[in-house]
């Protein structure tokens, strides 16, 4: 034990626009183990939820209380933490969606790395001003503690020129424009998962309210959906995923839309919700898909658009040995599965009986499984290793 807990005790921090989740893990060279985890969601409402669970997934708290901001957050999860006398953390790790061009590996932070946050927020507007908050808050309420910044960009950081360029001129590329793709953190997951039996040539479809595909050639991403910002790549919730660029100059000179009311479209707007005209979560979508067009059309359209974003993966790796499915509508929806591969059977892919699978199986002679996103999990790698190396 230190003075500041065990040093294999490695708290981790996933923040959202208005979500912040936790987990502490107990972390070693061969193991990680979770020892609890939970989620503040609908922060800023007054309905907003703090739950918690244990290793076995049962419930230790759920509660609806406001929780007005992330700083309320992080101090409710410090609570919690010490009403339960669960060991004190060692270290505290943040998810980072961007890191900017400057930032492109997980890395402590001190002053300096807390400058360069601040300069990429054009980067992601949305996504970076919160996690600062939380790094901020983070170390008020965990104090003498080392905290880690775990980019999302990190695993494509290596990706190939002619994957990684945008066609833009040079001197805008030389400010940081680029294919910089995004799950990395779930992706690294994937692949831990894998070790001992990792197929060279991956395929892994991240979809939930985000969504991304990834082509990994032994263990390394060579090609990914996303690109500047999580908006690109595939239709998501409510984001366009890759739009014809002229469909924003069109309504910049047309309708005379600003940056950000284009922003708010294409984010918010957009996406699934845009397209049903209902909502942007899939079980709502397939609940009305029997009796309206326009939720069956969104759902034939996601599916249609990571079908072939998968096609695209298979060129860029000549072949597919896996595709993984993960997130919460790769884990969760096997209809939309389904749907995706039914029209992939060319390559080996789309066996009816995917309807039925589920989590951590895999079919024997097929080519797709099913895994849970681990990305706490690699956050609390990380944050250990970087604690461990800085020790010496």
């Amino acid at each position: 034990m230190t003075k500041n807990g065990d040093t294999r005790t490695i708290l981790a921090l996933n923040s959202g626009s208005s979500s912040l989740k936790f987990g502490l893990y107990r972390v070693g060279s061969s193991k990680t183990e979770m020892l609890v985890s939970g989620e503040a969601e609908a922060i800023g409402d007054a309905d907003a939820t703090f739950r918690a669970i244990d290793a076995s997934g049962a419930d230790l708290l759920s509660e609806t209380a406001p929780i007005a901001s992330q700083e309320d957050a992080v101090a409710r999860i410090g609570r919690f933490l010490a009403d339960g006398k669960f060991p004190l953390a060692a270290a505290v790790g943040h998810r980072i969606v961007h890191g900017g061009p400057g930032l492109l590996q997980h890395c402590l932070i001190d002053d300096a790395v807390l400058a360069q946050l601040k300069g990429a927020i054009p980067f992601a507007p949305l996504h970076i001003p919160a996690a600062l908050a939380v790094i901020r808050f983070a170390r008020a309420n965990f104090p003498n503690r080392p905290q880690a910044a775990c980019f999302d960009t990190s695993f494509h950081a290596d990706m190939p020129d002619v994957a990684r360029t945008l066609p833009i001129p040079r001197a805008l590329r030389s400010e940081g424009i680029r294919r910089y793709g995004f799950h990395g953190l779930s992706c690294e997951s994937i692949v831990h998962q894998l070790t001992g039996n990792l197929p060279p040539r991956l395929i892994v479809a991240h979809l939930g309210n985000g969504a991304s595909v990834t082509a990994i050639r032994n263990g390394q991403s060579v090609d990914t959906s996303m690109g500047l910002t999580p908006t690109g790549g595939v239709i998501m919730g409510t984001r366009t995923g890759d739009l014809d660029p002229g469909v924003l100059v069109y309504l910049m000179r047309e309708k005379k839309l600003g940056a950000a009311e284009l922003e708010e479209l294409v984010d918010h707007r957009s996406g699934l919700l845009g397209i049903s005209g209902l909502d942007s979560d899939m079980r709502r979508l397939h609940e009305a898909a029997s009796f309206n067009d326009n939720a069956r059309l969104a759902i034939e359209m996601f599916c249609y658009a990571v079908r072939k974003q998968i096609a695209a993966m298979i060129a860029a790796l000549g072949g597919v040995d896996t595709v993984v499915f993960t997130g919460g509508i790769g884990e969760n929806d096997e209809v939309a599965r389904a749907m995706i591969c039914e029209g992939l059977a060319w390559a080996g892919i789309g066996q009816p009986e995917m309807l039925s699978w589920t989590v951590r199986e895999v079919v024997p002679g097929s080519k797709v499984c099913v895994l849970p996103s681990q990305e706490d999990e690699q956050i609390a790698r990380h944050t250990w290793s970087l604690q461990n190396t800085a020790r010496g």
